[in-house]
């Protein structure tokens, strides 16, 4: 079967098909379209691998980047019997990473506190909320996650670049995604490294990580249930962060597996727990954890076979009966050590975590359009 496609928009980055007759997969290399003149694409598709009924989309090479319409919308997903032989589509517009952002959609940033108190450590930090965007004109209870380096996840300016979590959860929001809260806490600058390490003070002198976990299993949560309508239970609270950060997130879901069930692990530093002897606490009825990895290959050559082996671990955990995992691990060939791939990662990691399926946003239908079928 031959599929055309013409687009009004020019830019040199590859258009791929995807649909149920490769899972879906937005950069199969095996389904990249031909050039046939400046803005005219196809591919022939062998018949045997098409159903009767065919769903798809075109991406330029991931869901990032998926077709919109002319007012920067999802399209629906398009559908042919295989009997038509050929189709001749049309794409107006493409995402550039996850963008067009909309501003109806973006979340309400609060600063829960300047300088939120530590007991365990004695000291302060700034705490952020992220609240869906109807926070304050419904009457839901949310799930909630707790990230580290809050520097480093939405603020303009920040050293590093940023996650842009605000921008990716307006993305999440605009379809069905975007019921969490996010805690941010900030990192302690120089205490950083000293506050992500748990037990290891040949890689920092005086490690805090144990308090910091305490902290913020035992001091912030209970003070964010509190103070904001949350979903208390297991079951909808998660916890993540990126490289140290991630680190410090595995520690406290293998520690307080009863308060967390979610973990959001993004380029662990692994090397500081080599043999991966991680401490947990012994519960007669194992708990599950989903935990969703992501490392890129360009990290440093040791990065993907560290989160290959940990994984290997998990799964001797499971046949010990410590835990009941369900893992999903996301491997970037291009991806390197910093916030713009971390920020790819984000919605993925959320939509899975948080809402039971590897669908990603885009093949969902837009809210807008759920509340317009509503009203007629």
């Amino acid at each position: 079967m031959k599929f055309t496609l013409n687009t009004a928009e020019e830019d040199n980055r590859p258009i791929f098909i995807t649909g149920n007759f490769n899972k879906w997969n937005p950069k199969d290399y095996h389904f990249q379209l031909k050039i046939l003149d400046e803005n005219t694409y196809s591919i022939d598709i062998e018949d045997q691998l098409l159903d009767d009924d065919i769903e798809y989309k075109f991406t330029k090479g991931g869901w990032e980047n998926v077709e919109l319409d002319q007012y920067g919308n999802i399209t629906p997903n398009r559908k042919v019997k295989k009997k038509s032989a050929a189709t001749n589509d049309f794409v107006e517009k493409w995402r550039f990473n996850w963008g067009p952002f909309k501003d109806e959609f973006f979340p309400i940033v609060e600063v829960i506190s300047e300088e939120f108190y530590i007991p365990q450590l004695d000291r302060y930090r700034k705490v952020w909320a992220l609240l869906p965007y109807d926070y304050y004109i419904s009457d839901k209870n949310y799930p909630v996650l707790y990230l580290q380096d809050a520097q480093n996840l939405f603020n303009e300016g920040s050293a590093y670049g940023n996650w842009e979590i605000d921008k990716k959860l307006s993305i999440l929001a605009e379809y069905g995604r975007g019921d969490v809260i996010v805690i941010a806490v900030e990192h302690g600058s120089e205490d950083r490294i000293k506050e992500y390490i748990f037990d290891n003070d040949n890689v920092a002198n005086g490690s805090e990580g144990k308090k910091y976990i305490r902290f913020v299993t035992d001091t912030l949560k209970p003070f964010i249930d509190e103070h904001y309508r949350t979903k208390k239970d297991r079951e909808n609270t998660g916890i993540g962060g990126s490289s140290l950060g991630a680190l410090i997130s595995l520690y406290s879901g293998f520690l307080y597996p009863e308060v967390y069930s979610k973990l959001l692990i993004f380029s662990p530093s692994l090397w500081i727990e080599p043999n991966n002897n991680f401490p947990m606490m012994s519960f007669r009825v194992p708990f599950k954890t989903k935990i969703y990895l992501y490392g890129g290959e360009q990290e440093g050559s040791k990065m993907v076979k560290r989160i290959q082996v940990f994984e290997n671990y998990l799964k001797r955990w499971e046949k010990k009966n410590l835990f009941d995992f369900e893992f999903k691990t996301n491997i970037n060939p291009d991806g390197e050590h910093s916030e713009f791939y971390w920020s790819q990662e984000f919605p993925r990691a959320i939509e899975w975590l948080f809402y039971n399926n590897t669908e990603n946003p885009v093949e969902v239908t837009p809210q807008q359009e759920n509340i317009k079928n509503k009203t007629n």
